[in-house]
Parts: structure tokens; C-alpha cells; sequence
């Protein structure tokens, strides 16, 4: 009995290792996500941030250093060409301290001394001009009667014609003597008197709205400073910077999605301009990019996209290539096996690696020209663990637009 009951225990041990190991050793199921490789549209493009702009933006600026009086105007009024945005009080002179009052005075009392010599001297001229003219006239008598020569004659009238412009000169050099003490005076003058109290208006050059007021409160401005900003917001553009590799894939009237710009709907615009000169941006990680200004226009009627303004931002999709009919598959299901491109597909449940040959591709779609065909199931995602022949059980087939 003892016996029995040794034995009846030994084959009760075989017997669950041996259930252990055929449990271990029991080929699994994994579960997979699946798509279907299908013909479809595929459009590549190079997706980057941008901006709106007013194209046509006017900088008004005040034309002389002074005050700028308090602007009234404000962002959104409409304003047409010849319309003031802006008054500005030419600013007054600073005032002089004693010595520059006394080097002033000094300056004035030299004009003016100046202006008694030169009215001496212009008294002077209009003499030997009068003297000049009767010896003229006396040798002229003579030269009829007889009693003088032509040689006396042509001296005289030298003489009179030189008195004549030293009597000019004289005139001149009063003018101009009395133009001393004018600045002169001006110098000394109270500074309400120089500046009368005046106020200078500062147009609008174009019909448009105020986009920005750049100085609001009465406050002294150098000469060029801005004022105002004004422009026509019907034209808007869109201003992207492309990295220096994306922007050389990019061609003029390429057709451009607008997208999140907050409205319900994606808006169409077109590449305008490339710009042909780059520059150096720092990114968020720190690191030197080469941009370039890519110029979007939109192709939409204004009233799509009314609702956008200056500087507003939005997602630009600038399409490189397109076609209507292509072989695609997910780029989920790419997977590098050494220097070539694979897929898994599921064929009698069980994954079978093949290699693939790709053309287009975008971050979510990728073209095949060859390796699989037109509704194969392949994986997503696939482990590294995957191998040729792993059994799988496809979670839900996906197919693709």
C-alpha cells in the first residue's frame, strides 16, 4: 500500500512538470494593431508657424524734434490720405546761460557795426558812380566836338561801368550784413517768440486704419520718431520662416493649407516670394538656424478669413508635391532593417517581415513603389521583439483614405 500511494505521488509530480513545461513552451498570440495598404491622394509639405502682416504698412513719424500733443486716434479708426493723426509743437530753443548771453550780445553789436560799415561803404560806391557818369557825359561833348579821342571815351565808360558793380557789391554786402543781425537777434529772442506758439499737424499719407499707436501721451519726441502706424488690413500676407533646406523645396505659387488660425475651416493661399537672402535665428534648444522669409498670399475672398488681423499667427502647410493616385502606406508601420525600409504583413496569422521601396513620404503617409501590394494588413507600431512568423491577432483593421 505504501508502495502504491509512492508511486501514485511520483506520477502526480511528472505529471505537472510536464503541464509546466508544455505551458511554457506553447506558442503565444500577440496582439496587433493593423492597417491596409491602399491607392489614394498623398501631398507632401513642409508645415511651419507664421504670421499675418499688413503688406503695404506706413510709419508715420514726426518731421521735427518738439512736443507731440496727446494722439486721439486709436487702433482700429479709419483714416484717409490728408487726414491728421498727430499736432506737434516744434520744440524751443534751450536757454542760454550768461556767457553764451553775453557772446550773443556781443555777436549783435558786431552786425550791426558791421551793417554801419557796409552803408558807408555802399554811400561811398553810389559817389564814385556819380562822379564816373558826368566824366562820361563830359567826354562824350567833347568826343563830339572834336576836342577829346575815342581812346579818353572808352576809359570813361570802364570807369563808370566798374562804379556801377562796386555800387552792386556794396548792395549785396548790405543785404547780407543785415542777415547777420537778424540771426543774431533771433539768438537773443524769448523762445515764445521764436517758436509763435505754433502747432504742426502730421497727416496721414494713405487711406487705411491705425494699426498701432506708438506714442499716446503728450510727450517730447526727436525728429523721425514714430507716431503712428497705418495700413490697409484687405492687405494681409502671411510671413513664414522656413529652415534654409526646407525654403529650397519651395517654389513660387505653390499652393499653401492655412490651418488653426481659429476659424472653423482651412484657408487657401498660395506662395508669393521666396526671399533670397537668409538669416541666423536662435531656437528654443539654443542651437543656430539658417531661415529664410517665405511670403504667402491668400487665395481666398476676404471674407474667409476678415476675422485675421496684424500679426496674428497661424499654421501654413506649404505643399511640395501631390498626386491624386498613389500606392500608400502608414508610416506607423515602417521599421529600418539595416540600410533598407520593411513592413510587417499578416499573412495566415502569422507576421512576415517584407521589405519595402519608398518615394514620397509625410509625417503621417508614406508612398510604396514596391514590395506590397494594394490591401495588405500590416502592422503598426511593430515590437522589436517581432520576428518572421510570430503569431498575431490583429485588434481591428484600419484602412486608409
Amino acid at each position: 500500500m505504501l508502495r502504491l500511494l509512492r508511486n501514485v505521488r511520483l506520477w502526480i509530480a511528472v505529471a505537472a512538470v510536464g503541464g509546466l513545461a508544455a505551458v511554457a513552451f506553447w506558442p503565444t498570440t500577440v496582439p496587433v494593431d493593423t492597417s491596409t495598404a491602399g491607392r489614394g491622394a498623398l501631398v507632401v509639405t513642409v508645415d511651419e508657424e507664421g504670421r499675418t502682416r499688413v503688406r503695404d504698412r506706413f510709419v508715420v513719424g514726426a518731421p521735427v524734434a518738439g512736443r507731440v500733443l496727446r494722439i486721439e486716434l486709436e487702433p482700429g479708426d479709419s483714416v484717409h490720405a490728408g487726414d491728421m493723426v498727430a499736432q506737434l509743437r516744434p520744440e524751443t530753443p534751450a536757454l542760454l546761460d550768461a556767457r553764451s548771453r553775453a557772446e550773443a550780445e556781443a555777436a549783435l553789436a558786431s552786425a550791426r557795426a558791421a551793417v554801419g560799415r557796409v552803408r558807408a561803404d555802399e554811400q561811398r560806391a553810389r559817389a564814385t558812380l556819380a562822379q564816373a557818369e558826368r566824366e562820361l557825359a563830359r567826354v562824350k561833348s567833347l568826343v563830339a566836338e572834336s576836342l577829346s579821342t575815342a581812346q579818353q571815351l572808352d576809359a570813361r565808360q570802364a570807369d563808370a561801368t566798374t562804379a556801377e558793380e562796386q555800387v552792386n557789391a556794396a548792395g549785396f554786402a548790405a543785404r547780407a550784413a543785415e542777415a547777420d543781425v537778424a540771426r543774431a537777434q533771433a539768438r537773443l529772442a524769448p523762445a515764445s517768440v521764436q517758436t509763435g506758439g505754433r502747432v504742426v499737424p502730421i497727416t496721414s499719407p494713405v487711406d487705411g486704419v491705425v494699426l498701432k499707436r506708438v506714442r499716446e501721451s503728450e510727450s517730447v519726441v526727436p525728429a523721425g520718431d514714430a507716431l503712428v502706424e497705418i495700413g490697409n488690413p484687405q492687405q494681409l500676407e502671411i510671413v513664414v520662416d522656413l529652415l534654409s533646406l526646407d525654403a529650397v523645396r519651395v517654389q513660387p505659387g505653390a499652393r499653401v493649407l492655412v490651418e488653426q488660425w481659429g476659424g472653423d475651416r482651412t484657408l487657401a493661399a498660395r506662395v508669393r516670394r521666396v526671399e533670397p537672402s537668409g538669416f541666423t535665428k536662435v531656437s528654443a534648444l539654443g542651437v543656430e538656424e539658417q531661415r529664410v522669409n517665405v511670403i504667402l498670399e491668400f487665395t481666398d475672398p476676404a471674407d474667409a478669413w476678415k476675422a485675421l488681423g496684424d500679426g496674428y499667427r497661424v499654421e501654413a502647410r506649404i505643399v511640395t508635391w501631390e498626386s491624386p493616385d498613389v500606392l500608400k502606406v502608414p508610416t506607423a508601420a515602417l521599421l529600418r532593417v539595416r540600410e533598407q525600409w520593411a513592413v510587417f504583413v499578416v499573412r495566415d496569422g502569422r507576421a512576415v517581415q517584407a521589405p519595402v521601396t519608398l518615394g514620397h513620404q509625410n509625417a503621417q503617409e508614406a508612398e510604396v513603389t514596391g514590395g506590397v501590394e494594394a490591401g495588405a494588413v500590416l502592422i503598426l507600431h511593430p515590437s522589436d521583439t517581432m520576428v518572421n512568423g510570430t503569431r498575431v491577432q490583429p485588434r481591428g483593421a484600419r484602412s486608409l483614405p
